[in-house]
């Protein structure tokens, strides 16, 4: 066994978090970086440290999960998708899985909010217990919002000297719960899924996987939403269908 692959073996053991359906080539440069410059030369030596400083695992943890969100992203996306929302003609269940710091369930919550649309909380959920405690408080700086309509600013948002808190309004429409795609169940019964720029990061077998899982946990008629880096290029959709970019719709 080399050196990486009793890493990710002793990483699993340690966490439960298996690495072995990650791409390797990019989860392997990551990693290998961030053990250099934490000054160990072996991984070895790195799984000895990660077992008794927290801090340590979470840096790790940050670093694997590509903790990177932001508001609204790709505005024609949310036109789109607002479009697709409306013509569904309820109140749709809704989750936001590997969602980070927040910004995309709270952007759903204030799409719904303003379609009229929002009875169901928002399920909203990551591998990471740090970001979701940050996702929780609602808070950003000035350069997280950038982008956002003024008027939902005005409306969602309290400006507090150079942070700007989401309102309580919003913030009771979404529920932060830690989940493993993985591993865990899969809520069922959804009507929107939205999980963007995650399944890259994953092995072909496994993004399959999560494609199939994701499929069966939508009500027919549901969405799937994507990130614009997501391709799925020879997988089986099954009964799901493109119905517009990065936007997939199970068969009714």
């Amino acid at each position: 066994m080399d050196e990486f692959a009793w890493f990710m073996e002793q990483f699993r053991l340690l966490t439960g978090i298996d690495l072995t359906r990650y791409k390797r080539p990019q989860m392997e440069r990551r990693l290998t970086n961030l053990r250099d410059r934490r000054g160990y030369r072996t991984f070895s030596e790195y799984i000895a440290a990660l077992k008794s400083n927290r801090a340590l695992m979470d840096e790790l943890l940050d670093k694997m999960t590509i903790n990177v969100s932001e508001f609204f992203r790709n505005p024609e996306r949310w036109t789109q998708l607002r479009t697709l929302l409306s013509a569904m003609g309820k109140s749709p269940r809704v989750w936001s899985a590997a969602c980070a710091s927040g910004e995309e369930p709270y952007s759903l919550a204030m799409l719904l909010l303003e379609l009229g649309l929002h009875q169901h909380p928002i399920l909203a959920t990551d591998i990471d217990e740090r970001v979701l405690q940050r996702a929780e408080e609602g808070i950003y700086a000035e350069p997280q919002i950038r982008g956002i309509d003024q008027n939902l600013l005005n409306r969602y948002f309290l400006r507090e000297a150079d942070i700007y808190r989401i309102r309580e309004q919003v913030r009771k429409q979404v529920q932060f719960v830690k989940h493993n795609l993985l591993v865990d169940d899969y809520p069922q019964g959804l009507d929107l899924i939205v999980c963007r720029n995650v399944l890259i990061y994953f092995t072909d077998q496994t993004k399959q996987q999560i494609l199939e899982r994701f499929c069966s946990a939508l009500n027919p008629g549901g969405i799937l939403f994507v990130g614009s880096t997501e391709q799925f290029l020879g997988m089986n959709l099954g009964s799901l269908s493109p119905v517009a970019p990065f936007m997939y719709q199970k068969a009714q």
